[in-house]
């Protein structure tokens, strides 16, 4: 242990004594919390967040597109291959995943956990939109690929200019229609408010359990017996507390990869962060805002990581719609957009500096585009929104900063792998776990922590699986292969929702 440590906390003004301490408030510990509550009632449960309110990283619904990641309108999950073929294996897996959080969701509100879902989810179509023959090529070959498999039925593919313009007037307006266009329109996707939905759970696991907001956790010592010694500070009073728990789940974003450093947990080393930030356009004209009701996906730029894939998305925030565009790439050293420049430096430890080197050559594509995008003008950001809605003008627009992610750097033999998914990092008895990456990330909340409590909690895991099935009737099937049972799921998740329906048929 640091010595600085053993002098700080020397003296200790409180001990809390819990089985569960979950770090972080944002939508992973709060899904795990809720999900804990209903499996273990009697377990006790200690959360703490080093900001004064639940969701105020990534979470937030500024910070994040709220799509409700179903792989519906995301193009980099159904990439061509070399052969020209579509390749749909992620897009499936990633959309199975999206109908478990649904499930669990609907239960929530079912039972009483979740209250009004138009708080935190509300129906808005999800759209594909490429333009130029190769796109249009493209996205006839993605519908064709994905239009006959379950989870995907009902999506059209639309290219005639006149049907565009109308269910898209913003992005027709003005647009020079000679050259072609193409959308993959889903009309039953989803907007999530993830802040909403967060701190909906978070009251729900707060009606047995104690929240510690403004309280920042500085270390992680594992004792002997397998248990953890959580050092936390009271960011208002200065006030020391020793936790002691049994399990500990590091859901800090950003922030989680310095703690599973301190934690010391073997499965931890070789693990490196690459932080990238982002920005976007936030409509303040109420007019541009009410011709604009889809989120539109279009093709990253080469070497763009998947967050930074451009899309004009129809927000709803606190019962109000809003629009938002971007994102531009930024960059900044921080690990979260409210921590400091020495996050990146200090996260450079002898076991993942051979990684994290290894990484700028193998990386030249996401090194020149965000060289651009930092360089870009603020003419250059407003023509890239009139590749979307091309009578779009600078003073209906503010630029907003929006959430930083940190990428996962994997050591891979000698070297390492950059990654933009999400990976679970847990100790190898099961006492501590943390979880790192960016997206899909908020959307597939559910499985992401299912997944922490099968690695965690074997012994028990198989005693959980009939509750595990109360709230998610699918739990341990693909829906995909299963037509009927998807139908069932999705009448019942769209009423407990009170989201529109239609038949797919």
């Amino acid at each position: 242990m640091d010595p600085v440590w053993v002098e700080e906390f020397s003296s200790v003004a409180k001990v809390i004594k819990t089985d569960v301490a979950l770090i972080g408030a944002g939508i992973m510990s709060a899904t795990l919390g809720a999900l804990l509550r209903q499996l273990e009632p009697n377990w006790s449960i200690s959360l703490f967040e080093r900001l004064e309110a639940a969701a105020s990283e990534s979470s937030d619904p500024w910070n994040n597109a709220g799509t409700g990641h179903s792989a519906l309108c995301e193009l980099n999950y159904t990439p061509m291959d070399a052969n020209g073929d579509i390749e749909i294996a992620k897009a499936l897996s990633i959309n199975e995943q999206f109908q478990v959080s649904r499930q669990f969701w609907a239960h929530a509100v079912d039972e009483g956990m979740l209250g009004v879902p138009d708080e935190f989810i509300n129906p808005i179509p999800h759209v594909g939109f490429t333009h130029g023959a190769e796109g249009v090529d493209y996205l006839r070959k993605r519908h064709a690929a994905l239009a006959s498999q379950t989870l995907f039925e009902g999506m059209e593919f639309i290219d005639d200019a006149d049907d565009f313009a109308k269910r898209l007037p913003l992005m027709g307006a003005g647009r020079d229609f000679s050259d072609p266009v193409a959308l993959n329109w889903y009309d039953q996707g989803t907007d999530v408010d993830f802040g909403a939905l967060t701190q909906q759970l978070l009251n729900y696991v707060g009606r047995e359990a104690d929240l510690y907001y403004g309280h920042d956790v500085r270390n992680l010592t594992k004792q002997s017996d397998g248990s953890w010694v959580v050092k936390v500070r009271n960011t208002r009073t200065g006030e020391k507390l020793r936790v002691e728990a049994k399990f500990v789940f590091v859901g800090a974003g950003g922030g989680a990869l310095h703690l599973l450093q301190k934690s010391g947990i073997p499965e931890a080393k070789g693990f490196g962060g690459f932080p990238v930030s982002g920005e976007f356009f936030r409509c303040t004209n109420p007019d541009v805002i009410a011709e604009h009701s889809a989120k539109v996906y279009g093709q990253a730029a080469v070497g763009a990581p998947p967050m930074s894939v451009p899309h004009l998305d129809t927000r709803v925030i606190n019962g109000d719609r809003g629009l938002l565009f971007g994102p531009y790439a930024g960059w900044s050293p921080k690990f979260l957009k409210t921590g400091g420049i020495m996050d990146l430096p200090k996260s450079v430890k002898p076991n993942n500096l051979i990684p994290m080197m290894s990484i700028a050559p193998q990386e030249f594509g996401l090194l020149k585009y965000l060289i651009s995008e930092l360089a870009a003008s603020p003419i250059d950001r407003l023509h890239t929104l009139q590749d979307f809605a091309p009578r779009a003008v600078g003073e209906d627009w503010e630029l907003i900063t929006a959430g930083q992610r940190v990428q996962v750097i994997r050591k891979t033999g000698v070297g390492g792998s950059l990654e933009f998914g999400t990976a679970v990092v847990a100790a190898g008895d099961g006492t501590l776990a943390g979880l790192l990456g960016a997206s899909p990330g908020a959307s597939t909340a559910v499985p992401a922590m299912i997944s922490v409590l099968e690695q965690c909690f074997g012994d028990r895991f198989d005693g959980w699986k009939g509750a595990l099935t109360t709230m998610i009737p699918s739990f341990g099937q693909k829906l995909n292969d299963n037509p009927a049972l998807f139908r069932e799921m999705w009448d019942w998740t769209n009423k407990s929702l009170q989201l529109t329906t239609h038949d797919q048929d």
